[in-house]
């Protein structure tokens, strides 16, 4: 039975998206693991407004209960002032049925994020995301600089997690580099699950 990896994210221009797509590639990549991708929808400040239950395109909205069945978690988030976006978090505050039970407890984690410049926040808003992963009990699975595009990009990648500078517009491409890391990412937390779940007891 193949075991899954959440990749778990938010993406208003869809740049976050587009790295969600290259970590999803990479848990693919490892024989025995698949990637769950699912989003959370847009919070707002009009109380009566709501979301429709099925987004218009792309993957559906995830649900507490692919928290639960995951082996692992890839979570995403473009940068808010150095911080997760709302919507993310709004997601994340409604996970302490989760966090009671420990139903994260012991499974690998990583992060990804996207920012509009260099310099826009983007190990900041890695950690924020890592700060309740840690909460849950999650393994956090980072970039090492064995993964030696960490030693020549330009844009994006870090070793706390795969990330993007979209540019002021959000209208930059992934570099290759960036692609190559957000691969990486997912490799990483699919062959951590895959491993854990091999000395797990029966």
């Amino acid at each position: 039975m193949s075991l899954e990896v959440l990749v778990l994210y938010y993406s208003r221009h869809g740049n976050t998206a587009a790295l969600a797509q290259h970590v999803a590639h990479g848990v693919d990549g490892v024989a025995g693991v698949s990637a769950r991708v699912r989003t959370v929808p847009a919070v707002s400040t009009v109380c009566e407004a709501t979301e429709s239950d099925i987004p218009a395109d792309g993957p559906p909205y995830a649900s507490h209960a692919d928290l639960e069945e995951c082996a692992g978690l890839v979570l995403g988030s473009p940068t808010r002032f150095g911080n997760m976006a709302a919507a993310m978090k709004y997601f994340i505050d409604g996970t302490s049925p989760q966090w009671l039970a420990g139903a994260l407890a012991g499974k690998p984690a990583g992060v990804f994020t996207s920012t509009a410049s260099l310099h826009g926040g983007q190990e900041s808003t890695l950690l924020s995301m890592m700060l309740p992963l840690l909460h849950h009990g999650m393994l956090l699975v980072g970039l090492p600089y064995a993964e030696t595009d960490l030693l020549t990009t330009t844009t994006g990648g870090t070793p706390y997690g795969a990330s993007h500078v979209a540019g002021a517009d959000a209208d930059r491409s992934l570099s290759e580099e960036e692609e190559r890391l957000a691969h990486a990412l997912g490799r990483r937390v699919a062959e951590t699950a895959l491993r854990l779940a091999a000395v797990a007891p029966a």
